[in-house]
């Protein structure tokens, strides 16, 4: 796999790209494989540069010897429903790089253990090791949050940059970490409480950038903030029902701003906790109400989302319910939202029973609007997650601000960014995304 480097409407990107084996073992043609939403047409592919070896030379140490070659490549198969460019590269990898092979055969079952290497947001390679990484109840809703790297003051010490914080829903209740090259720490916190069910990052400061976890407690929810040494302190024990994709708002968020945002799917309310534990609705989301029907997941439009970008909402199978699913990943581009009107600094709320959505804003009043008003058959779970198409460096210098992820239907939020879905969906993602031997930032 290679890090690559392109240019489109007169900035420049970043991806991850696969070297893909052809059929004849006689052969070795430069078969490349990225994201459409990377690549998608030839004027772009011709602007491709790739680099190859991309990667730290010692754990914790900077970039080692890479080699790049230019000359661009000619785009043979693209297509928007499954985010798929397939090409071949006008010049060779270097000596040394290994083709990853392919198969038409069944996706492996879940709990699988793979392997995936990318380079994420254009930094260098990382990888997640399926012997020593993240497995847990199949059918939970395991919902996880990834650190920025925020530094808690009151406990003068900071999260760890890229670290994935999972909710542990079997004894004892609590949160596993799952550090930055994949591999499950053990137990970073228990937790006093009969379950959790929602997860995020205080990333304003409002609850000095600590974990937020909330659980069911007595007909009311538990809210927990959760320092970087793994210290619990209650927040509050009687904030409203409440569950799904948790999000701190901005300060730009009206009288909220600050606030741990949280929908209920059986009033179709969304409530904002605010650091001292009072709770105060938001606003009716107008929404279909219920369970597994209602409003499951808010999160905040990043700034610069509006000038490209694209929303993902995981879409999980559900046997016998009116909303079945597909385990795919549902995504919209920023097009679509700023056609409905959807600004920066705006929340989204998304249904768990036909992924509708709404878009808030918030000022003196808050108003709502229809984002997604045609309800479908898919099972929304988990957070809705944003990436962003930010121009990226010419040179290959380490960055975590580069943005365009390449994939095919799992997402992948850029460093920092907050993602949850169920552990089933996250096997299942995986499985689909090794079976189809791609990698992606």
């Amino acid at each position: 796999m290679a890090r690559i480097l392109f240019s489109s409407g007169g900035s420049s990107y970043l991806c991850t790209g696969t070297f893909v084996a052809d059929s004849d073992t006689t052969s070795t043609i430069p078969y490349f494989l990225t994201a459409n939403h990377c690549v998608g047409s030839q004027t772009v592919a011709s602007t491709l540069q790739s680099y190859w070896f991309y990667r730290s030379a010692a754990c914790n140490g900077g970039a080692g010897t890479y080699q790049s070659i230019g000359g661009g490549a000619t785009l043979l198969y693209a297509t928007t429903s499954t985010d798929t460019s397939f090409m071949r590269l006008n010049s060779t990898p270097p000596a040394g790089v290994t083709l990853v092979g392919w198969s038409v055969a069944a996706i492996p079952p879940i709990n699988t253990s793979l392997t995936a290497l990318h380079n994420p947001a254009g930094d260098l390679q990382l990888f997640a090791r399926g012997g020593g990484g993240y497995r847990d109840d199949p059918t939970a809703e395991a919902y996880l949050a990834v650190s920025s790297g925020q530094h808690v003051a009151a406990a003068g010490c900071d999260f760890a940059r890229d670290d994935a914080f999972i909710l542990r829903l079997h004894a004892p209740i609590g949160i596993t970490r799952v550090d930055r090259t994949g591999t499950q720490t053990g137990s970073f916190t228990n937790v006093n409480a009969p379950g959790l069910n929602g997860i995020a990052f205080d990333t304003t400061g409002s609850f000095d950038h600590r974990l937020l976890a909330a659980g069911p407690v007595n007909g009311k929810t538990e809210v927990f903030a959760i320092d970087c040494t793994g210290a619990v302190q209650v927040v509050t024990s009687s904030a409203p029902v409440l569950e799904g994709g948790l999000a701190v708002a901005p300060s730009t968020f009206g009288s909220f701003g600050g606030a741990l945002i949280a929908p209920d799917e059986l009033s179709g309310v969304v409530w904002a906790i605010a650091p001292d534990g009072s709770s105060k609705q938001v606003v009716n989301s107008g929404l279909p109400k219920g369970g597994d029907i209602g409003i499951e997941s808010v999160a905040f439009v990043p700034k610069g989302f509006t000038k490209g970008g694209y929303v993902y909402y995981s879409d999980r199978a559900t046997a016998g319910s009116p909303h079945p699913g597909t385990d795919h990943v549902l995504r919209l581009s920023s097009a679509d939202l700023v056609a409905a009107g959807v600004r920066d600094g705006d929340m989204l709320g998304a249904t768990e029973g036909g992924a509708s959505m709404i878009d808030v804003r918030c000022s003196a009043t808050c108003q709502v609007m229809n984002a997604v008003a045609t309800p479908t058959t898919a099972h929304g779970e988990g957070h809705l997650v944003f990436t962003l198409n930010q121009a990226a460096s010419p040179a290959p210098t380490p960055t975590s601000s580069a943005a365009v992820i390449a994939g095919t239907k799992q997402s992948n939020a850029p460093i920092g960014a907050i993602v949850a879905i169920g552990a089933a969906l996250l096997a299942a993602l995986a499985a689909a995304l090794f079976a189809a031997s791609r990698r992606r930032t």
